[in-house]
């Protein structure tokens, strides 16, 4: 019941003990987005296709569910540090509401205009039917991903990170089990093909929302969620609106920046875009881990504000931002070693492969310096300061590598693009880095 080691334990012990399980819980849930794209290609290149297009719809249904737990997330965390629980139990119970609110919402806009979103970026009708089909049954448990996050950043903020890893890894581990025994009708269970990925996709994130709930009742919880009374909480929900907007935004902003993508790569081949869509596939087994580290820094620097010690706050940034720098070395090594055989999970067509293989050696020359702009976003997010980390966002995803992107494919083709990722990411690592500081100062100077 009692948080105060947020503030007391040793800053590498902690920011590991509290990564740790978000780190895991992250590379199994990089393995799912693998292993269910790898069975998916392997019901054709189009089902590969279509799984991209719809990558970004998706994309934004995560982006507004974790969004808003984020700024939950840093609310309830801040009034823990402050030995205020009221707020922090009217801070949880509200994000749960709020959040199956945006869920059922989602459910209802993303399955109504899937249709049209496909048909922007192809005419072949195999992929647009491809691609409903999965969306309609993916799209469909949008409310159940919803309570899920909710759960994820109220026990996070509470420090019970070994609990989320297990409900992630749950629904995930589920999912992998799932997507060949329903895509192909191993057994008793008729083949579903790619409609057999998305169920396999839902009944996993049902199962983590119900292990949740479990855990939430049986166990001895620092956080209170019931029925607030009417009028309670108001200032509380615009704070995490406050923070949640832009947090959603950011998570967003890769859906904007794909879809803009798709349509200066489509002017060359439709090959560039399955490219691009298999890029985001990988790379989430980089950025997800370090996600995964910002998850586990985001309480204890949101902790350790609200208790006002701001020395613990630089440890903290500096502690994650080396972890991090770490994950994105092993993963440069990896695209520069074996590029062609990582881009060969997913496609058989010699073009392709050799295409993506060029495709990841260009863009991860910026993976190192990126964690940079991703931990000051995370840290800014922990402090509470969504404006500032909606800026770093806004630069690296639409302001600087869209318009890099658009004119170096004009000279070097496609591989203009790949070029732009790592040109921004230097760019970027800097601005963000003065950013952090710059908001960290005025903080102070508030306080």
């Amino acid at each position: 019941m009692n948080q105060s080691f947020m503030k007391t334990r040793p800053v590498l012990p902690l920011v590991l003990s509290m990564s740790l399980p978000m780190v895991i819980s992250m590379m199994v849930s990089a393995l799912y987005n693998i292993v269910d794209s790898y069975y998916v290609a392997k019901i054709s290149e189009e089902a590969m296709t279509a799984l991209s297009l719809v990558f970004p719809v998706q994309n934004l249904i995560n982006a507004v569910t974790i969004g808003f737990s984020v700024g939950a997330n840093a609310v309830i965390a801040y009034h823990l540090g402050a030995q205020d629980k009221k707020r922090a139990d009217t801070a949880a119970s509200w994000s749960l509401i709020c959040n199956g609110m945006h869920g059922l919402l989602l459910t209802i806009v993303c399955i109504g205009v899937i249709p049209w979103f496909l048909s922007l970026f192809t005419t072949q009708t195999v992929v647009i039917d491809l691609g409903v089909r999965y969306a309609r049954i993916a799209f469909g448990f949008s409310i159940f991903i919803a309570i899920s996050m909710a759960m994820e950043k109220i026990f996070q903020a509470s420090g019970k990170m070994m609990i989320t890893m297990v409900c992630m890894l749950s629904g995930c581990i589920i999912n992998i089990v799932l997507d060949p025994i329903l895509i192909f009708g191993w057994g008793p269970f008729p083949k579903m093909g790619i409609e057999g990925a998305a169920w396999a996709t839902g009944i996993g994130q049902t199962i983590g929302v119900l292990i949740y709930l479990i855990c939430y009742k049986t166990g001895n919880f620092p956080v209170h969620i019931g029925i607030p009374k009417k009028g309670e909480g108001r200032i509380l929900v615009k704070k995490m609106y406050a923070v949640g907007i832009p947090a959603t935004l950011n998570l967003a902003l890769p859906s904007l920046l794909i879809s803009c993508l798709n349509t200066i790569l489509s002017v060359f081949s439709s090959v560039y875009i399955l490219v691009l869509g298999v890029y985001y596939k990988l790379q989430t087994f980089l950025y997800l881990p370090v996600n995964g580290i910002v998850q586990g820094m985001r309480p204890i620097i949101g902790y350790n504000f609200g208790a006002q010690e701001m020395r613990r706050v630089h440890a903290i940034y500096r502690t994650a931002l080396l972890l991090s720098a770490g994950i994105m070395v092993f993963g440069t090594v990896l695209c520069w070693g074996i590029p062609e055989k990582l881009i060969g999970l997913f496609s058989s067509n010699p073009d392709t492969i050799q295409a993506g293989g060029t495709a990841l050696r260009i863009i991860s020359i910026g993976f190192v310096i990126s964690s940079l702009s991703v931990i000051s976003c995370g840290s800014l997010e922990g402090l509470g300061k969504g404006g500032p980390s909606l800026v770093i966002s806004i630069l690296r995803y639409v302001v600087l590598i869209l318009p890099i992107a658009y004119i170096l494919s004009l000279f070097l083709g496609a591989e203009g693009v790949w070029h732009a990722f790592w040109i921004t990411e230097v760019i970027t690592a800097g601005i963000s880095f003065w950013i952090y500081q710059h908001a960290l100062k005025k903080s102070l100077n508030s306080l």
